[in-house]
């Protein structure tokens, strides 16, 4: 058997991460924030992205580019917020410079911190609340190795699913993580703030939380056969799936940027339909180690640990805002 399955702390699990969260339940948004700590004495981490989603909003990608001249990035930040959340990345540029902590520019050390935003405005009774620098700042400043929190939490706060027929039939969404540990002993974690228009679906392929057929019904539409016989979507730019994947095994950009390609595809496992014109689906990869793996090993556990983290989300997700959660 290649692989075994282990939840442990979730992406913290990786030595050299550590991970902060700041929530704001009044105006149900809030931040995420990967910090790249590094191993023997090096600050920050081998970084790769796959963008598949129609409607993304970021900052910085082009940093993980093989061409770009910088060879590691320092953090990477998951918001709520829409565009207005781009600002917490600012936050913490702010709390590593503080640190010490960037690419060396002779005149200064510069943090390299790509972002990326899902959508949740509206959601609280603080309609005009967003995610800011400061809130960026703290949540890098709580960033500790510990278990990862899941559910309604940091970008996953104000987090839904199942919104082709807008809120009223929708579910809550949110925070997940989850760790595989190849029979080498190597680590693949992922953590995902889940924002879809689509379905989630279990291992077997049973939807678990998605569009239902009415306000108060625990039954689902399916999503996808619902789009396919010419359903309109009430919410069809107001979706997006973040994930994070990162491994202890030494890889190049290019490796990285295939990491993350096999990570969005767990994302498709576990969303239906999954990255589509509505959807903002962005995957992240992050090497922070020397551990020596195969690389198509190393693909085959990020689409699975992307897939368990999603339903992992999902689960744990409480009713927020009026809208259901599996985990109330």
């Amino acid at each position: 058997m290649l692989t075994y399955k282990q939840f442990m702390k979730g992406l913290t699990d990786i030595p050299g991460i550590r991970v902060g969260q700041i929530t704001d339940l009044d105006a149900i948004t809030g931040c995420t924030v990967v910090i790249c700590e590094g191993i023997g004495g090096t600050h920050g981490a081998v970084g790769g992205v796959d963008i598949r989603g129609g409607a993304t909003g970021t900052e910085e990608i082009d940093t993980l580019s093989p061409g770009h001249v910088t060879d590691r990035v320092h953090a990477i930040v998951l918001s709520g917020g829409s565009a207005f959340g781009l600002e917490t990345a600012s936050g913490v540029r702010r709390y590593l410079e503080r640190h010490g902590i960037g690419f060396d520019t002779g005149n200064a050390r510069v943090p390299i911190v790509p972002c990326a935003i899902l959508y949740d405005l509206g959601m609280g009774t603080k309609s005009h609340a967003r995610p800011n620098r400061e809130m960026g700042e703290a949540a890098a400043g709580t960033a500790g190795t510990g278990a990862v929190e899941e559910g309604n939490v940091g970008a996953g706060t104000g987090a839904t699913v199942g919104k082709l027929f807008g809120m009223e039939r929708a579910m809550k969404g949110g925070i997940g993580t989850f760790t595989v540990r190849l029979g080498s002993g190597v680590l693949v974690s992922a953590l995902v703030a889940v924002n879809a228009l689509g379905d989630v679906r279990d291992e077997v392929g049973k939807i678990i939380a998605g569009t239902r057929t009415a306000r108060d019904s625990q039954e689902f539409v399916n999503t996808a056969q619902a789009m396919k016989q010419g359903a309109a979507g009430g919410f069809s730019r107001h979706n997006t799936t973040l994930a994070v994947v990162a491994t202890n095994a030494a890889l190049t950009k290019v490796g990285a940027n295939r990491l993350a390609q096999s990570g969005s595809l767990g994302m498709a496992r576990a969303i239906d339909p999954v990255n589509t014109m509505a959807d903002g689906d962005i995957t992240f990869a992050l090497s922070i180690g020397d551990e020596k793996a195969d690389m198509g090993a190393l693909g085959v556990a990020a689409a699975e640990a992307v897939a368990e983290a999603i339903v992992r989300a999902v689960r744990a997700a409480k009713t927020l805002g009026g809208v259901p959660g599996l985990g109330s």
